[in-house]
């Protein structure tokens, strides 16, 4: 039986879950509660197919037995392939495959006593009684779906213990501070130590997020992350005091949804194997940070559960590292998420962001997939076009779009993707954000931040990120903010066009990175997936022929720099008003390890595949 007010608040979820944001059109619930997009007296109802696959599934409800662990993934067919994790003696711990196990309806059990025994007990666990298990799932077609661990004590018979899946990550390093997140298979009271002092969770969790204070600046600690009756530890090293201009060195990139040529390459919705070679470059490098702005997995998903599976085994491709240096991302387009219109042979007629946009929407999970400043706007909601005041018509910018500093230098992370509806270019009628458009209260924020880094006088140099380049020049010339020359598409909010077409608001935005910062060095850009850089100046053609409205004075130059080469599909090169200007345009893997000295600014790209040398280049002397 339920408590009244237990039924009470179930009852209220569900008439919430019935409500649709005003900012959305034609779409509706009929009386059965089936969400539909009308269209000319023609219902197309949303797709309500479940996840094939969740972190539940996956993770193998794994139980101890005489002999070592049994795992039950379902229905799941194909195979398991394992083997010891060397914590505690290696600094980039990853498991050490040794063997592999069919599944026999979907279940399969690892001999530790046989598998591990004598001279193959790397880890020592027949002394310690503890270990932890690292596997591999690959289904009957050979695609890996997911890479997991389990922990465990004993030497037979075994009891599979709380087990850290994910992380520990290094996030939002500040001077004084830093959050250090990970995730675990069952809630459990977990802690940080630091220096002698432990920080710990308020209450047990499955998701746990520490933030450690009073820290110095520029300084390097160990900390130990402790869960149940295992611990693991790494270290961090804190921003330098903001203005200090000691030499520092960050990484840049994007796209790495998964490729063709199988293994790492495909590792269900990410190229682990590039994104892994990414990260261990950046951090041989002595990276500070890793900046990823977009496409980190293939997505275009209707359901969070499913999303937040390819999300990580994109982390996971690149925790190793991440232990030790903080990830920043950027949201694209292929971390769509919504609700999917089917007609009656099951294409595709709409395509919009999910909701209720607090739980649900691709922004939403970018917020429950990683930890970032939470210092952007709060959402589209107040703007001119919000149909409604008084409630909740928008998804939240809540760690999707936001700014942080490091040193002298400070990184702006756009959202270009918000609120994004693939199909609302040709099916506008449902409303929708418009890829690569950044839309009004997100500008404004732009406007107010560089603003304020203007006017900071330790702030020497100012980059800012978004997924779309503002000037495609290979794959994407039909959209990102260009639209082959067309300035007619944009958002649409309960039904009606926005004012600004997408060249407009190109200009728009590039008038306050030109004209309105002297501080900003260059645009970091993905979407396309290849390197190449832009050096804007007047004497670029940025516009279509006969362009009716005002064109834009650069008072001086930026670049653009665009990354997009972490291993998604290459694009090859398009011939644009621009590309006589184009520069360095290549279609190898890249990184772009950017280095700061005081006012100056140089860049080096390498191939984290074969290391050679892609391009070099000074912005600022």
């Amino acid at each position: 039986m339920i408590p009244l007010l237990c039924l009470f608040m179930i009852t209220g979820a569900r008439s919430q879950l019935k409500q649709v944001p005003g900012s959305y059109s034609n779409i509706a619930y009929d009386v059965e509660g089936r969400l539909y997009f009308e269209k000319e007296n023609k219902r197309y109802f949303a797709d309500t197919t479940g996840p094939r696959y969740t972190l539940p599934r996956l993770l193998g409800s794994p139980e101890g037995t005489s002999n070592g662990i049994l795992f039950d993934f379902g229905d799941l067919q194909g195979s398991i392939t394992y083997g010891m994790i060397p914590y505690g003696k290696a600094p980039h711990p990853l498991p050490v495959f040794r063997f592999t196990e069919v599944l026999e309806q979907g279940k399969a059990e690892i001999n530790i006593k046989e598998d591990f025994k004598y001279p193959y007990d790397f880890v020592g666990w027949s002394e310690t009684g503890q270990f932890t298990i690292g596997y591999r799932l690959i289904d009957e077609n050979g695609l890996i779906l997911f890479d997991g661990e389990v922990s465990a004590t004993g030497t037979g018979p075994f009891q599979v213990v709380p087990t850290l899946y994910e992380g520990p990550f290094v996030n939002h390093v500040q001077p004084n501070s830093v959050t250090i997140s990970f995730e675990t298979s069952v809630p459990v009271l977990a802690y940080v130590a630091v220096g002698g002092k432990k920080y710990a969770d308020e209450g047990a969790s499955t998701h746990h997020e520490i933030t450690i204070d009073g820290l110095d600046p520029g300084t390097q600690y160990t900390y130990t992350i402790g869960y149940g009756d295992l611990s693991q530890s790494y270290h961090f090293t804190t921003a330098p005091q903001k203005g200090s201009r000691k030499p520092f060195v960050f990484a840049y990139t994007s796209d790495s949804r998964h490729a063709t040529g199988g293994g790492e390459r495909k590792l269900y919705g990410a190229n682990a194997y590039i994104t892994k070679k990414m990260a261990a470059l950046a951090y041989s490098q002595g990276a500070a940070f890793i900046q990823f702005t977009g496409d980190m997995i293939n997505g275009y998903l209707s359901t969070t559960e499913e999303q937040h599976v390819q999300l990580t085994n994109w982390k996971k491709s690149i925790e190793p590292f991440w232990h030790y240096i903080p990830v920043y991302v950027g949201q694209g387009n292929h971390e769509a998420l919504g609700y999917i219109f089917r007609d009656e042979k099951g294409r595709p007629a709409a395509f919009i962001d999910k909701f209720p946009f607090a739980t649900q929407s691709a922004e939403a999970v970018m917020q429950q997939a990683f930890v970032h400043p939470s210092n952007g706007p709060e959402s589209e909601d107040g703007n001119k076009y919000d149909p409604d005041p008084n409630r909740v018509d928008f998804p939240s910018y809540k760690e999707n779009v936001y700014y942080y500093i490091h040193d002298n230098v400070a990184m702006i992370v756009l959202n270009s993707d918000y609120w994004y509806a693939p199909t609302v270019q040709r099916e506008p009628s449902t409303s929708g954000g418009l890829h690569g458009f950044l839309m009004d209260n997100q500008l404004q924020w732009l406007r107010n931040t560089i603003r304020d880094l203007e006017n900071d006088p330790d702030i020497d140099h100012v980059f800012v990120t978004q997924h779309t380049p503002a000037f495609p020049n290979g794959g994407h010339s039909r959209d990102d903010m260009w639209y082959s020359g067309n300035n007619d598409p944009r958002p649409y909010i309960v039904g009606k066009p926005v004012d600004k077409g997408i060249i407009e608001r190109r200009d728009e935005y590039l008038d306050i990175l030109v004209n309105q910062s002297t501080k900003v060095v260059a645009i970091l850009t993905g979407d396309e997936h290849n390197y190449n850089w832009l050096k804007l100046t007047n004497e670029v053609p940025i516009y279509p022929e006969n362009y009716p409205f005002e064109k834009l004075d650069f008072s001086r130059p930026i670049y653009q720099i665009n990354n997009g080469a972490s291993g998604a599909p290459y694009y090859a090169q398009e011939k644009l008003p621009w590309s006589s200007f184009t520069q360095s345009f290549s279609v190898e893997n890249a990184v772009c390890l950017i280095y700061i000295d005081g006012k100056r600014v140089t860049m080096k790209v390498l191939n984290p595949d074969t290391l050679n040398l892609v391009d070099e280049m000074v912005m600022r002397e």
